[in-house]
């Protein structure tokens, strides 16, 4: 137990990654991970679609650019050689909470097996776009929906990054 709990207070946002690949053998450790988070009703609605192949990692930066506004070259990814994109059910009230739970457990695991992370917003804005729901198509994916976020993973290529103190009166009990 105390071992999930160091990592919880260990784990930060990477924002700078070497190009080593990650394994097939420890991303799909990490996607175990995303699959097993709480969801709504049990519905298990998230689905995820590991991303490593260099063309699509550099055309879904790009678009995320885009959203974001930043001049064209900054890559929003952080040179990260693997995402898994988080979806939801565009019809699914609790959607976007039960992706968030599962980025958290993605990026729990990538610590604990050694990866750094970082969650990339505007997976929302990217398939609300008609380019977006072209990329759906061509990944293979039929139906409405809704991006929760990127999460960029990789080979830290970065100091350790030291958590700032937690700031005060943020706890209440009754």
């Amino acid at each position: 137990m105390q071992e999930v709990l160091n990592a919880m207070k260990e784990r930060r946002s990477i924002r700078k990654y070497k190009a080593d690949k990650v394994s097939k053998e420890i991303l799909d450790k990490v996607i175990e991970a995303g699959l097993y988070a709480a969801s709504a009703k049990g519905s298990q609605s998230p689905i995820l679609v590991a991303i490593t192949d260099e063309v699509w990692l550099k055309r879904l930066s790009k678009k995320n650019c885009e959203i974001g506004g930043w001049k064209e070259g900054f890559d929003p990814f952080f040179g990260a050689p693997a995402a898994i994109l988080v979806l939801v059910p565009s019809d699914w009230a609790n959607g976007e909470r039960d992706g968030s739970l599962s980025m958290g457990n993605l990026m729990l695991a990538a610590h604990a097996l050694g990866l750094g992370s970082c969650w990339i917003n505007r997976a929302k804005e990217t398939f609300e776009s008609e380019e977006g729901k072209v990329m759906l198509k061509e990944m293979g994916i039929e139906g409405e929906y809704s991006g929760v976020g990127f999460c960029v993973l990789g080979y830290a290529d970065t100091e350790e990054v030291k958590a700032a103190p937690r700031k005060e009166n943020r706890v209440f009990y009754l």
